[in-house]
């Protein structure tokens, strides 16, 4: 694995098909120069971890700024008064609709079901830690594409897939409270391709939890052939698991890698701030 040194910033990978930490003086992060360097990583690398830069919400927004155009998903769930800022927790005094929280224990891509495009990255920094569990993990799904037998690449070539909100809540239905069930979005679902092209020409798998269906295929049939690809799309070789610290600050490709958290406790105080970019 090549350590890559520009100008004001080393990427040193973490793993040979994904992960790369960014090493550079805090100031150096919002040079404009050094975000399009860490753009340009993130298409190669998929995930980039900042150690410990404690970010404020002021300079998380700065440094998404700068990465892409800023995109608001889902932060009107929570009581965090700066919109843009979304508070990844399970605790319900600040988090309205914990559920979907309870959902990233499961390999996802987010915004999958909704009818705009998915965001192109996603960014999260650490508050405040669980005292067990909280890890994610990140699998990298051009990786998965482009280890895949020449012959099922061509055959799922052209599939498509209907990503749902009900599909994300299946394995956790049993846990949230009827009174709950008529306020979450469980109907909205989207119709996507199973491999998208990027522009820098590679391809990724678009797969995971909200995953529901393939257009044409037969149910049974077609949820078989989502869980193989899940499986495959999650083996260790394309897999980096993120043991956080207070203050890192991690940026991931979307709909380039699932992500999932190892599960915490509902009153471990764990508190993420997410942002994310407009695909």
């Amino acid at each position: 694995m090549n350590v890559i040194h520009k100008s004001r910033v080393t990427f040193r990978p973490v793993k040979p098909l994904i992960g790369a930490v960014v090493e550079a003086d805090r100031a150096a992060l919002f040079d404009p120069e050094v975000v399009a360097q860490c753009r340009d990583m993130l298409e190669e690398r998929t995930v980039l971890v900042m150690p410990q830069v404690h970010f404020t919400n002021e300079e998380q927004l700065a440094f998404t700024d700068l990465l892409g155009g800023r995109l608001n998903l889902t932060s009107e769930a929570t009581t965090n008064k700066d919109e843009n800022v979304y508070q990844v927790t399970l605790d319900r005094k600040i988090n309205r609709a914990p559920e979907y929280v309870l959902g990233t224990f499961f390999w996802h891509m987010d915004g999958m079901p909704m009818e705009m495009p998915p965001p192109l990255a996603t960014l999260l920094s650490a508050r405040r830690l669980a005292p067990k569990g909280g890890q994610t993990e990140f699998a990298n799904t051009f990786a998965a594409y482009e280890q895949m037998p020449e012959a099922q690449r061509a055959e799922i070539e052209d599939l498509r897939i209907i990503h749902s909100v009900a599909a994300s809540l299946r394995s956790i239905a049993d846990a949230i409270p009827e009174a709950e069930k008529g306020k979450l979005a469980i109907g909205v679902e989207k119709e996507r391709p199973l491999v998208q092209t990027h522009k820098n020409g590679r391809k990724s798998l678009i797969v995971g939890s909200t995953a529901d269906r393939i257009v044409g295929m037969e149910l049974a049939y077609g949820r078989a052939y989502i869980a193989r690809l899940n499986e495959w799309a999650t083996q260790p070789d394309f897999v980096y698991q993120h043991q956080w610290q207070a203050g890192d600050f991690v940026i991931w490709s979307n709909t380039g890698a699932l992500h999932r958290v190892v599960p915490y406790a509902r009153d471990s105080g764990r508190m993420m701030h997410r942002t994310s970019i407009a695909g």
